[in-house]
């Protein structure tokens, strides 16, 4: 089931954020070694984990964590405006119609076929989530594998200025478009939100 919220305070106030917190901390501080704030040695929390973030998530019938995303508001400090700016040709994109998606997690669990499904899901649940709200356009900064997937996905979408080498990781902005043609391009590509089939929900119970 996908889940929208936005944060109640500490991660454990909520069992759908505390175990979006607990993956995140498991995939980018663990697997991919990035250097950010944990909480109690457990939690993935940052400063733009605030009162403005919204949460999209999306959990197994057991309440376990299979993917999430953050979407924070443009007109106010968001990751591509504060820490890479340099990441755009111009000005860096801000609006009240425009998110920053960021913290896109996909579980480490997941057999190689539940990725394929829960990264789809998401996908199709920004874009239905968008829609429902006014929100025209999403930025976003990903590392070189992950943009060129995001630029594969059928949607129209385009980088924001030339990849660079920050921190030990190329780095690439990107501005998606979202209109109500979004769906079906998507669906043309092969992306759309699908239930996760329970035997390709954990490489292990």
């Amino acid at each position: 089931m996908l889940h929208l919220l936005r944060s109640a305070g500490h991660p454990e106030s909520d069992e759908a954020l505390g175990a979006m917190f607990r993956a995140r901390k498991s995939v980018f501080v663990d697997l991919l070694k990035w250097d950010v704030p944990v909480l109690g040695g457990t939690f993935e929390v940052d400063q733009f984990d605030d009162v403005h973030a919204t949460y999209l998530i999306l959990l197994d019938d057991d309440a376990r964590h299979l993917g999430s995303a953050r979407l924070l508001p443009t007109t106010r400090p968001h990751i591509l405006g504060s820490l890479y700016p340099e990441l755009c040709a111009a000005a860096v994109p801000r609006g009240p119609d425009m998110f920053e998606v960021t913290r896109f997690c996909l579980d480490r669990g997941l057999t190689a076929s539940g990725r394929r499904i829960v990264r789809d899901t998401l996908v199709a649940g920004l874009v239905e989530h968008a829609l429902a709200r006014g929100i025209t356009a999403y930025s976003a900064v990903a590392e070189i594998g992950w943009f060129q997937q995001i630029l594969a996905f059928g949607w129209r979408c385009r980088p924001l200025g030339l990849p660079r080498m920050i921190e030990r990781r190329m780095l690439a902005a990107l501005r998606i478009e979202i209109t109500p043609e979004t769906p079906g391009l998507l669906a043309a590509a092969g992306i759309r939100a699908m239930p996760v089939p329970a035997g390709e929900r954990r490489l292990a119970a």
